[in-house]
């Protein structure tokens, strides 16, 4: 049941905090000094047109290069603490799922993403191109950006598919005609557990004549691991129920004769082994070809690259792993973009696309797979003529993969005001995304103690890769996943009054989602065919899944006065359906996996407001929303049922909440900023499906039910004319559970804790020179991020230790 005594609570308190700002702007008497209190005005463009944040009758948040640089945000991790409606699970950089309004089950690991993970429920975009990808969302390093803004709930008339929960976009500093300015920032820092970390970010604006300019920025970012790679040992229990495998006399049983052998890792034994870097630009070209018409092209580039792992075995000892495969990611993308933007009379036209092309190349240690495996003894042991596991050897596993993205969208819309009371935003849309999947499952035991020979592809199935797998690798995907779309958009806005408004808004999309490839299998003796050829298998037969449907959105907006705007919405959103590889697999006990998984269906119904008090010293946001989620998208690995991962459309839900924030000036020198989120979550029904999934009327996971941060700022002048700043932070984030699936967060130990961060920095600023010394984590808080057993040993990832930094900027204008 809903709790509808907290969220009363929640909404009282906010308006209760309302009424308490208007009778203080009542006996505000000092106009003037007020008056230079204005806050900061931020443009968005969450409606496809640029309009003032205050004036936008949808749900945005927005952080403007002010808050970006007052708040050290350079990767996705940073900046999601700071909006507490949003959330992610995930294990490092690159591998993170994004979550908003609660609506989240949990990620899938990223050596299946490509395989078998669903698309995101949340759209990542930066500018105009979608670059969200399942298990591995772009991680854009945050350099000369203009904005930050996230989009809460659908909005699938707007950004169609995956923006199901939200969007979140990254705006980038376009080229300005005329100005030549540039910059740079320095810095480093220090952990109490870990070692340094250096940055160098850069950007120059070069006016090359009076109709064309240009803007570059360029970054390289390196961050000191902290997490410990021990050497030790791994010896496989031959006493757990998984060493024995699903069919124990077709794999061999153990007895008494049976030896081990123990994997051993001190050729990788070292402290803070999780070194990450980000290194990139950014280039872009604008020209004005008329005095309505102007062209903007832009390239991106950036390799991250990191080493070890980013979670911790909380067995082994704090902030500590034991790890026996080497554990490596390299991703990299490249990202054109094109805009042409004009007017024919009162008809603003846009038309804009994009090609990225990713490749992404990961090993993992997947040892693990000894403690919960289904085949362990196939992989590891040898038999006798009676049968019998005689010798089991090295256990060490691994994973080595690789994914290629390429992604071209197009747009063209148009923005057209009829008159002062009816206005239209309409455009047609075409994605064409395809993921190139080549996945190594790699066993230490196979080529020489086991005699597997070395594996090939299916003769006849589809491959990326038709050449014969390196010595070692017992299994490997091969799969490539296609998904082509084009959708109409519009939203006609008319303004029945002065103060209110009403839109309609519809999407109309078509779809084909396509899966191909294979899943091989090695063997003993002789190179065979065993595995699955999914043009044959799996039931799809060549065909691609169908999609298609409409989207609606109505909302009603009121403009009380020029400081106050409410409104209200109903919208939808949706993400693809796809193909499971274990397509038919099970049994009349346990059930079948379904050969394809549909979309997932959001139904969204919000109110909202916004306001300027305190002569717009004070600004007050909020929306409470009730979301009703169904068919909801569920991965799962039950080797029960099937040796490979699956998703199914196993379970619904509903979600009640609240989320505000304010900015408040509260003096010409101290500026207080806050936000929380409250989210009643719960499970209201389980289908007949094959995922055991928690029982109804339990929470969804990864979303604490409370969450809020507050940031005061400090600013004063000093004596020889340098401006000071003193800033302190707080982040709040509740317990929460860590999966939806049942066995997953028994493994896990039940909820993942609460925790609290606190920030800190000082600064001095004069003319083009700024200093800041900062502090992250003042209390060395080990927040438990994400509880995960992905490779079947409990592991916990969490925030960086208490870490010290101090950072130089230098601008030229």
């Amino acid at each position: 049941m809903f709790k509808y005594d907290k969220l009363s609570s929640a909404i009282f308190i906010a308006l209760a905090a309302s009424s308490s700002a208007v009778a203080q702007e009542q006996d505000v008497q000092q106009e003037e000094a007020e008056n230079n209190r204005e806050i900061e005005t931020i443009n968005v463009t969450a409606t496809k047109r640029t309009t003032n944040i205050q004036q936008t009758p949808t749900a945005v948040q927005a952080m403007s290069t002010k808050d970006l640089r007052e708040q050290n945000i350079g990767n996705f991790q940073d900046y999601a603490q700071y909006v507490p409606n949003v959330t992610s699970g995930g294990r490092g950089p690159g591998q993170n799922d994004v979550f908003i309004r609660g609506m989240s089950i949990q990620p899938i690991s990223v050596m299946l993403s490509g395989a078998q993970g669903t698309m995101p429920n949340v759209a990542m975009y930066v500018d105009e191109q979608p670059v969200t990808a399942p298990g591995r969302n772009l991680d854009v390093y945050a350099t000369d950006l203009q904005r930050i803004e996230v989009l809460p709930g659908p909005q699938g008339t707007l950004f169609g598919a995956s923006s199901q929960a939200g969007t979140i976009r990254y705006i980038t500093n376009k080229p300005l005609l005329g100005t030549f300015e540039a910059g740079f920032t320095t810095g480093f820092e220090t952990m109490a557990e870990g070692e340094m970390s250096s940055s160098a970010e850069g950007y120059i604006n070069i006016p090359v004549t009076n109709d064309l300019a240009v803007r570059g920025a360029f970054y390289n970012v390196n961050r000191g691991g902290y997490i410990d790679n021990k050497a030790g040992q791994f010896s496989i229990d031959p006493d757990s129920p998984h060493f024995r495998g699903l069919n124990e006399g077709l794999l061999g049983l153990i007895d008494d004769g049976t030896t081990f052998t123990n994997a051993n890792n001190t050729d990788l034994a070292e402290d803070d082994f999780n070194d990450s870097y980000y290194k990139g630009f950014r280039l872009s070209a604008k020209y004005q070809i008329n005095r309505n018409w102007d062209f903007l092209v832009q390239h991106q580039a950036q390799d991250l690259g990191a080493d070890g792992v980013f979670d911790y075995d909380p067995e082994i000892g704090d902030l500590e792993v034991e790890r026996y495969f080497p554990d490596e990611l390299e991703d990299s993308f490249d990202l054109t973009s094109w805009t042409l933007n004009g007017r024919l009379g009162a008809l603003e036209i846009l038309y804009t696309g994009g090609y990225l092309d990713r490749e992404v190349e990961q090993s993992i240690d997947y040892t693990g797979y000894n403690t919960e495996g289904s085949f362990i003894i196939y992989y590891t042991c040898t038999y006798g003529d009676d049968g019998m596991a005689e010798n089991c050897v090295d256990p060490t596993k691994g994973f080595k993969g690789y994914q290629e993205h390429e992604r071209i969208t197009q747009e063209a819309r148009i923005n057209y005001d009829f008159n002062d009371s009816a206005r239209i935003t309409a455009g047609v849309f075409y994605d064409d995304y395809e993921i190139n999947t080549q996945d190594n499952y790699v066993y230490f035991a196979n080529p020489d103690a086991l005699g597997f020979v070395p594996n090939a592809p299916i003769s006849d199935a589809y491959a990326n890769n038709r050449d014969t797998r390196p010595p070692g690798v017992g299994f490997f995907n091969d799969i490539t996943r296609t998904e082509e779309q084009i959708a109409l958009f519009g939203e006609f806005t008319y303004d029945l009054t002065e103060k209110l408004s009403a839109t309609v808004g519809l999407r109309w999309y078509d779809m084909e989602s396509d899966f191909t490839g294979q899943s091989s299998f090695s063997s003993k003796g002789e190179d065979t065919d065993a595995g699955r050829d999914y043009d044959q298998t799996a039931g799809h037969s060549n065909e691609p899944l169908e999609l298609d449907d409409v989207i609606p959105k109505f909302s009603l907006s009121y403009q009380y006065d020029p400081q106050t705007l409410f409104f209200t919405t109903y919208s939808e959103g949706f993400r693809p359906g796809g193909f499971n590889r274990a397509g038919g697999q099970g049994s009349e006990e346990t059930g079948f996996v379904p050969t394809v998984y549909q979309t997932d269906e959001v139904k969204n119904y919000e109110f909202g407001w916004k306001t300027l008090m305190l002569d717009n010293s004070l600004r007050w946001n909020g929306n409470v929303y009730f979301i009703d989620w169904t068919d909801m998208q569920i991965n799962r690995l039950n080797t029960d049922i099937s040796i490979l991962a699956f998703v199914d459309n196993a379970a619904d839900s509903e979600i009640r909440g609240l989320e505000t924030d304010f900015t408040w000036r509260m003096t010409d020198n101290f500026t207080l900023h806050g936000a929380m989120s409250y989210n009643d979550t719960e499970l209201v029904s389980t289908g007949a499906g094959i995922v055991r999934t928690l029982p109804v009327g339990s929470e969804l996971p990864l979303t604490p039910e409370l969450q809020a941060n507050i940031r005061g700022r400090y600013m004063w002048t000093l004596e020889n004319n340098w401006d000071a700043h003193a800033q302190l932070g707080w982040i709040y984030a509740g317990e929460t559970y860590p999966s939806i699936v049942a066995q997953e967060v028994e493994q896990a130990g039940g909820k993942q804790d609460s925790y609290n961060i606190l920030n800190a920095s000082v600064g001095v600023m004069k003319d083009q020179w700024s200093v800041k010394l900062y502090m992250k984590n003042l209390t060395d808080e080990r927040a438990e991020l994400f509880t995960n057993t992905q490779d079947d040993i409990l592991r916990t990832t969490t925030n960086r230790p208490r870490s010290v930094g101090l950072s130089v900027s230098y601008s030229f204008y």
